[in-house]
């Protein structure tokens, strides 16, 4: 018997989550021979969805995923521009 694990995770970035979803999806889509099952989406907020049959697979994916989402919200705050009045 082959067991399945999945996770689904849902970001809010508020009006960054477009950009960053744009840059962690081309990670996604680059990367063909990934063991885990990831599927990227964005509707308003940023979903992943993730399966594998190895936990462990999935849980690296995982990390890996969230850590490349807080590099973008953190580079996209780094270079925010202040408006004077």
């Amino acid at each position: 018997m082959t067991l399945n694990f999945s996770a689904k995770i849902t970001v809010d970035a508020k009006d960054r989550s477009y950009a960053i979803y744009d840059s962690v999806n081309v990670d996604n889509e680059f990367y063909p021979e990934n063991p885990v099952k990831t599927l990227i989406k964005f509707n308003e907020k940023i979903t992943i969805s993730v399966e594998s049959e190895h936990l462990t697979h999935l849980r690296a994916n995982l990390n890996s995923t969230l850590r490349l989402i807080q590099a973008s919200y953190d580079s996209i705050e780094s270079v925010k521009i202040q408006l004077k009045d």
